[in-house]
C-alpha cells in the first residue's frame, strides 16, 4: 500500500485558500491536514473552527485536524461540526487521555495523538488499541519551515514496533520537514502518512509534488 500524503494548510497560501483547497482536490493528496494553534500550547497563533468550516465547504478530501491547543476536550464537538474526520490531540495537553479519544470516537471521528519531539512513544502502551493515528512531530510544534529531527526515525520503529505487537491497526503519522529526502526512510521505518507543508506548497507544481511523494517507495 502506497504510503498517504496530508498536504498542511499552514503552508498555504491563506489570501487564496478556496483556490488552494482546490488545487488539492485535484491533486493525489489523501488528507488535508489543518493545523490549529492557540498561542498557547505552541508559540504561533494559526486560525480556529471558521476557517476549519470554511476549508470543508470546499473540501473532497477528508480533514486530518491537528489540535496544537490546551484543554481540546472543549473544542472536540465543534470541530467535528466543522467537518474533522480525524481529530488528532497533543498527549502532553491531555490530563485524561484516554477519555479524550472516548470523546472523539463518540463523535464519530478517527481518534489521533500527537506527540512532541521530547515524548516517549512508550506511553501510548497503554491507550495504542484506541488510537487511529499517531502523529510523530518531527519538528517542535508552533511554525512551518523548521528542520527535521533526525531522531524521528528510531520513534517510528519503535512505535510500528509497538503497534505490531499490539495487533493494532493504528496508523503513523509525520509531521514536520517531510521532503523527498527523508520521506523514503520514514516510510521504510513504518511512517504510513506524510504530513507535507512547505515542500508542497513552495514548490513550482505542487501537484506534481505531492505525486512524486505519493509514489515514493521505501
Amino acid at each position: 500500500m502506497s504510503v498517504k500524503i496530508a498536504p498542511s494548510i499552514l503552508a498555504s497560501d491563506f489570501a487564496n485558500l478556496q483556490s488552494e483547497i482546490e488545487m488539492l482536490n485535484a491533486s493525489e493528496a489523501d488528507y488535508i491536514h489543518v493545523d490549529i494553534m492557540d498561542g498557547v500550547f505552541v508559540p504561533n497563533i494559526s486560525f480556529g473552527i471558521p476557517v476549519t468550516e470554511a476549508v470543508n465547504r470546499h473540501a473532497k478530501k477528508p480533514l486530518d485536524v491537528h489540535l496544537m491547543i490546551v484543554n481540546p476536550d472543549q473544542y472536540l464537538e465543534a470541530f467535528h461540526k466543522a467537518g474533522a474526520e480525524i481529530i488528532s490531540v497533543h498527549y502532553e495537553a491531555c490530563d485524561h487521555l484516554h477519555r479524550t479519544l472516548q470523546a472523539i470516537r463518540n463523535l464519530g471521528c478517527k481518534t489521533g495523538v500527537a506527540l512532541n519531539p521530547h515524548t516517549s512513544v512508550s506511553l501510548l502502551e497503554d491507550v495504542i488499541q484506541d488510537i487511529d493515528l499517531v502523529c510523530l512531530m518531527s519538528v517542535n510544534p508552533g511554525f512551518g519551515g523548521q528542520k527535521f529531527i533526525e531522531n524521528t526515525y528510531s520513534k517510528v520503529r519503535q512505535l510500528k514496533a509497538l503497534i505490531e505487537r499490539k495487533g493494532t491497526s493504528t496508523m503513523i503519522e509525520i509531521d514536520g520537514g517531510v521532503n523527498e529526502n527523508n520521506a523514503p526512510l520514514l516510510i521504510a521505518a513504518g511512517a504510513d502518512v506524510l504530513v507535507a507543508g512547505n515542500f508542497v506548497f513552495s514548490s513550482n507544481d505542487p501537484i506534481e509534488t505531492i505525486k512524486r511523494l505519493k509514489s515514493l517507495k521505501n
